[in-house]
């Protein structure tokens, strides 16, 4: 290993974030910073690291796609057979990370997660390309497979079942919306002295509040 990345610097600049001009509910902040994201980060705006952790307590950390966002949480879609799945089963609590580097930006979201709507997993399955909507069959998250042979075998297969006809939403694959219990808003600045104004719900209402950088 020959690359030095130990002496790799950036400079950050950015307009800052001030008590006062806050709004008190972070959801209006989360929404402005994310549709400037998806505007400047193009298709990668909405992607974000999701953390979970297992039965022994364990953290595991991936990138999933955020899917929608309301006043009731952060919603995605995955397969409930995954790891992911099976964390979140047993410790439905989360953490997501958005990072823009455009925009000198990070996002930090922790909470509790549930199952979205059956009615809303389906409207979203329904709008997917229906190549995506093959791929919920086809792929059986987290297991081992012999190699992609397995993979391909698979799509013929499914899509020799389907030929001709409207594909189901799989009944192991749906949403999850993670209900906001903190939200921590990061905004680079130089030499290292970052704006991050961390929300915390407390009892029923949003308290807000600077952090060291």
């Amino acid at each position: 290993m020959t690359r030095k990345i130990a002496d790799i610097r950036r400079d950050y600049e950015g307009g800052q974030l001030e008590e006062d001009k806050v709004p008190a509910d972070p959801m209006v902040l989360l929404d402005e910073w994310i549709t400037l994201a998806l505007d400047a980060e193009g298709d990668d705006g909405n992607a974000m690291t999701l953390a979970t952790v297992d039965s022994q307590g364990l953290p595991h950390a991936r990138i999933v796609l955020l899917k929608g966002y309301d006043e009731s949480g952060l919603v995605f879609y995955s397969n409930y057979h995954s790891h992911k799945g099976s964390e979140l089963a047993n410790v439905p609590h989360a953490a997501l990370t958005f990072w823009w580097p455009s925009l000198g930006r990070q996002l930090r979201v922790e909470g509790r997660v549930e199952l979205v709507a059956n009615d809303e997993s389906d409207a979203y399955f329904n709008s997917r390309p229906r190549a995506s909507q093959l791929g919920a069959w086809i792929a059986t998250q987290s297991v081992v497979i012999p190699g992609r042979t397995w993979i391909e075998e698979r799509q013929h297969r499914f899509e020799q079942a389907y030929e001709g006809q409207e594909i189901p939403r799989p009944v192991h694959w749906g949403g999850y919306r993670v209900i906001p219990e903190m939200i921590e808003f990061w905004q680079g600045q130089p030499s290292r002295l970052h704006d991050r104004i961390r929300y915390e719900l407390r009892d029923g209402r949003w308290h807000f509040f600077r952090m060291a950088p």
